[in-house]
């Protein structure tokens, strides 16, 4: 009976040994399954702390450190996300946040589309004429008169100019262009519309017809200067013996006597001069430059004879 009774207590001797073993090796097991992280914690304060925790999640590695935020700050990453391979929280004031900058292994670059982007470019070097717009110039001679009418007494000329520019091509499109030069061709001629008083002629007035050398009516209207290639010399002095101004002197055929006014356009002339051409129904209207001259041409306008 005796032998019975040590028997059984070394049964329940190698019994509990064997569970305490076993218990002893479970955690060891589970130990080793469990990954231990080294967290640092940046406080709003600049402060800095670094914790061993086996937890992932922020808001529970906050709550085993007893670390509460204050209502004005925030925390990076938020409460609900697991802490990054870089292992740091931060707390900052709301506003505050840091910001995240991907990391240089995170970004995709797809290194064969940049090349086909570059390489699909292509630039040339191209030189092409364009226009210069005239303007218009208004020159009001009415004198403050309630009846006008206008005129033009120089046409307008669009100037030309060569510009150069260095063009980007994609694909064959054009996406810039860049002026890298230019250089005027041709400088462009203003249109010059006058603004004058509006002749009002009785019935008795002589008609707006071709006009009979001498009297009102259309004429055939040129310019002159007093240079060489106008009159021979350049004294300036007409045949009347005054000297030539311009908006005031005219050459007119010998039937007109020196001293007769006309109008032309709004402007009151005198005759003046004669020329070996001015013959017939034709007027010279004096001016200051031969570039002047030119520029009027040949104009077809009516002539109202003052006396």
């Amino acid at each position: 009976m005796k032998k019975n009774n040590i028997a059984s207590i070394s049964v329940r001797k190698i019994l509990f040994i064997s569970l305490i073993f076993a218990i002893i090796l479970g955690a060891t097991v589970l130990a080793g399954n469990v990954k231990i992280n080294n967290v640092k914690i940046e406080f709003s304060n600049d402060y800095e702390i670094s914790v061993v925790t086996s937890k992932t999640k922020v808001a529970d590695i906050l709550e085993e450190n007893h670390i509460i935020l204050k209502e004005n700050e925030t925390v990076t990453p938020s409460l609900d996300e697991e802490i990054t391979d870089a292992k740091k929280i931060i707390i900052s004031i709301i506003g505050e946040e840091p910001v995240e900058i991907a990391d240089a292994e995170t970004i995709d670059i797809n290194v064969e589309t940049i090349s086909e982007d570059y390489t699909n470019i292509t630039e040339a070097v191209i030189t092409v004429i364009e226009e210069i717009p005239f303007e218009t110039i208004t020159k009001d001679v009415s004198n403050g008169s309630s009846l006008t009418t206008n005129s033009i007494i120089q046409a307008g000329q669009n100037g030309q100019k060569k510009v150069t520019y260095k063009v980007k091509y994609k694909n064959e499109v054009e996406i810039s262009r860049e002026e890298i030069a230019s250089e005027i061709i041709k400088e462009p001629i203003n249109k010059i519309v006058q603004v004058q008083t509006k002749q009002i002629t009785s019935r008795t007035t002589t008609s707006r017809g071709t006009g009979t050398s001498g009297q009102s009516g259309m004429y055939k209207v040129t310019a002159y200067c007093s240079c060489a290639k106008c009159c021979g010399w350049s004294t300036g002095i007409t045949a009347s013996g005054a000297k030539a101004t311009a908006n005031h002197t005219i050459a007119a055929p010998s039937t007109f006597s020196f001293g007769t006014k006309v109008v032309i356009n709004g402007i009151t002339y005198t005759v003046e001069d004669r020329g070996g051409a001015i013959q017939g129904n034709r007027i010279d209207v004096y001016m200051d430059s031969h570039s002047e001259a030119l520029a009027w041409g040949v104009r077809y306008l009516y002539v109202e004879v003052l006396n």
